[in-house]
């Protein structure tokens, strides 16, 4: 059996895990800086007897196990053999390994060899390439770590073990590609201390080690686990999990605000003096914050219309540059983005493509479907759906390599602070989001509260539910309002006559969102009277609440913006925000009727 990519992987894996209890560590390293040092202490502290092999230390002791100089030297039986060399070694290990009797032949993140494979499977073995067994092991026993990385399995019983679970019914698991399984369970298995379905506040600032080594370790990054709750949490990283769940990405990693999450998307990738190449039409305070507070990290931005993809590539060609920014579909104005053509013109050049999926939510797209590497939100808006919680997330596909392209030298290169080690030599595909809790939220502090990672969890049930009443009652409102005498444009992307319903019917397939713009031919005044004559639209600013809103966009969320800021933007002074709520369209549809006859 062999890995492919399909949802079976993680059961395969978890099995593997489950069975294997004595593993050959091939290029294990006396240095606890090494991954393989990292690695073996993990096993060793879940319950695997790991045997170190290397030539170069054979006779001496890695963490307490005598070091063998060949697989073929090891008195014991062994499950697996797990390879920390170079991949063209790989085949000669295999071939020592299918004599010693193993089941599994594991290759170490960033090794792969197909010729070794082929052997592997030639002889009934398992074959797993490019991944971590501590990684893994990690990830798919639910613990509640660093880091809120994606399992790809839920349950409703608790895991008591902590351990991986067995591929069958016993173990308790099942996978789900589903969006209304995924919003409800991902992330939230019931509580294994007492059983609560529910997942629990983890109102704490801090965790008891077990011993000093565990604390060393923790502090090390040589193991998952929680030490303060500027860092991680349990009730946050539940929510981690179920939000990487929802868009199918590796992890993610929770924030304050959203704002909070772009600076947490960006600042591992950004260094003094390089620049942002981001959409013109964004959120204005987006734009503020890119164009004026970014400044004083001494990073630049250039906005460019996203829709003329010459101006793109001309943008991104300046070697200066080190990401691309987006939104899926952009606040105020509807307009869309084309994804994955933004993500070749991004790719080509070698820097990832980051892309807001606020007003669309996972429900509507997927960005990383089409080649976004990196995913934002403000959960403020329709992920908690209740005007209750502040908060922002950062969602990692997994797919970028960081050591490729231009130079992203925080991931790739030593980390001072972590007594050099290399971020992603360390963590492969994992890098982004482990420093994303260990180094930005260290420093920078955007710490989530757990309690509105609760609120949030709670609103994310209701999620696929909700959006698809959103869209309802903002289809039936759009129609009211471009029939209507004294408007004069409404930017609901799905009339037909928009520019944008192409790309609407490419990337939104469940519908076209609910926050839209109108404009009233009278202008700015008339546009104010408007908002002001509202009874049951609420006037403030935000967006995706179950109550429906309106704001004057020229007058409040893009008041900072100069003239032409906003003209790029698409902001007019006779422009108003609508976001639909879930009261009765009728309702809806007769105070802005009302309004409108003032």
């Amino acid at each position: 059996m062999t890995l492919t990519e399909d949802m079976e992987n993680d059961l395969f894996i978890a099995d593997i895990l489950s069975k294997s209890k004595t593993i050959a560590m091939v290029g294990a390293s006396q240095n606890w800086k090494r991954p393989s040092n990292f690695v073996m202490k993990y096993l060793q502290k879940h319950g695997y007897k790991v045997i170190p092999v290397n030539p170069r230390n054979a006779g001496e002791y890695i963490l307490g196990e005598l070091c063998y100089s060949s697989l073929q030297d090891i008195p014991i039986k062994v499950d697996m053999v797990n390879i920390f060399r170079g991949s063209e070694y790989c085949p000669s290990i295999t071939k020592e390994a299918i004599k010693i009797g193993v089941n599994t032949i594991w290759m170490q993140l960033g090794i792969n060899s197909e010729a070794a494979s082929k052997l592997g499977k030639k002889n009934g073995k398992n074959v797993i390439m490019d991944k971590c067994p501590k990684m893994e092991h990690s990830r798919l026993s639910g613990a509640l770590g660093l880091a809120g990385f994606n399992s790809n399995l839920i349950s409703s019983k608790r895991n008591v073990s902590n351990s991986p679970p067995l591929a069958n019914r016993n173990g308790g698991v099942v996978r789900s590609n589903e969006l209304e399984t995924l919003a409800i369970h991902a992330g939230t298995r019931p509580d294994s201390a007492a059983g609560s379905r529910s997942m629990p506040i983890y109102q704490t600032t801090s965790y008891v080690f077990d011993d000093t080594d565990h604390a060393a370790s923790l502090f090390n990054l040589q193991e998952p686990g929680n030490i303060y709750s500027r860092l991680s949490n349990p009730t946050i990283s539940a929510l981690e999990q179920r939000i990487a769940a929802l868009d199918n990405g590796l992890g993610a990693c929770c924030a304050s605000s959203g704002h909070a999450a772009q600076l947490l998307a960006l600042f591992p990738l950004m260094e003094p003096q390089k620049k942002i190449v981001a959409s013109s039409k964004l959120y204005g305070g987006s734009i503020t914050q890119f164009t004026k507070t970014f400044k004083n990290f001494s990073w630049e931005a250039d906005l460019v219309d996203v829709s003329n993809l010459d101006a793109v590539r001309l943008a991104v060609k300046d070697p200066k540059v080190k990401v691309l920014f987006a939104e899926s579909l952009a606040n105020p104005d509807g307009n869309i983005s084309d994804v994955s053509a933004l993500a070749e013109i991004a790719h080509e050049v070698g820097i990832p493509l980051v892309i807001d999926n606020t007003m669309a939510t996972q429900i509507l797209c997927q960005p990383g479907k089409y080649g976004a590497d990196l995913i934002v939100y403000s959960t403020t808006k329709f992920l908690s759906g209740h005007g209750n919680a502040i908060g922002g997330a950062v969602v990692d596909m997994g797919n970028f390599e960081w050591d490729k392209g231009r130079d992203f030298s925080k991931l790739t290169k030593p980390d001072t602070s972590y007594h050099d080690i290399n971020f992603y030599e360390t963590f492969g595909n994992h890098a982004f989001i482990n420093y994303c809790h260990a180094c930005v939220m260290r420093d920078l502090g955007t710490t989530m509260a757990p309690l509105n990672a609760y609120l949030t969890l709670i609103g994310l049930e209701t999620l696929p539910l909700r959006m698809k009443q959103h869209m309802k009652n903002a289809e039936i409102v759009a129609k009211f309002l471009i029939a209507h005498p004294r408007v004069s444009h409404v930017s609901w992307p799905g009339f037909k006559e928009n520019s944008y319903n192409q790309l609407a019917k490419k990337y939104f397939e469940d519908g076209f969102g609910s926050v839209f713009t109108f404009s009233l031919k009278e202008g700015y005044d008339a546009a104010v009277k408007l908002v002001e004559s509202c009874n049951l639209i609420s006037h403030l600013a935000n967006v995706g609440d179950t109550k429906t809103l309106i704001v004057h966009p020229a007058s409040t969320t893009h008041r900072q913006l100069n003239k032409e800021q906003k003209q790029k933007s698409g902001i007019s002074d006779a422009m108003i925000r609508l976001s639909i709520g879930l009261e009765n369209h009728k309702d809806i549809v007769e105070d802005l009727k009302g309004a409108l006859e003032i």
